[in-house]
């Protein structure tokens, strides 16, 4: 089973791309969800996040503190360089494991796709992936959307925006979301069955 990976910028649609992948029956994995569950179901991955900052980043029951965990993270590159390299060799062996899972229940299927914003920066992860389709949109439309899901400013989604960059030298296809979730649906069958996988 081979992979695609799905990326692109704040409020391109890439999450609602994988949707219609997934109703299509293609297995999805999404990275930052993955994050999240092994955060809650992992206490060595904590221990060692808490061991690194020399710090606790757990609330009173047990449970990670998001908040201090990204005020610490993001407080500096270097911390944040700490944090992925503890958390993203755990985020790969969940995925190389859910992989295999998913070739032996969906045998039948081409690929799988791994959902990731961060994923062409990451060699670690791309020397896993086949293919990789950047999901994409004009700045207006990806701020606009972006702005109605999170009730954020559009400074705030600017700045966060600004952050995010896309080595497009690594992109197979670029998938344009600037229409109906419809015309989405036709674009994203278009652009995978062109792939070639």
């Amino acid at each position: 089973m081979k992979t695609v990976a799905v990326t692109g910028g704040i409020g391109s649609g890439k999450s609602t791309v994988c949707s219609i992948l997934s109703a299509s029956g293609i297995p999805v994995y999404e990275a930052d969800s993955a994050a999240k569950r092994l955060y809650a179901k992992d206490d060595s991955l904590l221990d060692a996040i808490e061991e690194a900052y020399g710090c606790s980043i757990r609330l009173p029951g047990g449970a990670l503190d998001t908040r201090k965990l990204a005020g610490i993270a993001f407080s500096s590159p270097d911390k944040l360089k700490v944090l992925e390299g503890i958390v993203h060799p755990a985020v790969l062996k969940d995925f190389l494991r859910w992989k295999a899972l998913q070739s032996t229940l969906h045998g039948d299927k081409p690929y799988c796709v791994i959902e990731s914003a961060i994923i062409l920066e990451k060699p670690e992860f791309l020397s896993h992936v086949d293919k990789v389709v950047l999901v994409d949109a004009s700045l207006s439309t990806r701020l606009k959307r972006a702005c109605e899901r999170d009730g954020a400013e559009p400074e705030e989604i600017i700045r966060r925006m600004s952050a995010q960059h896309f080595d497009l030298s690594k992109v197979d296809a670029i998938l344009r979301n600037e229409g109906s979730e419809a015309d989405l649906q036709t674009e994203t069958l278009r652009v995978f069955r062109g792939l070639d996988l």
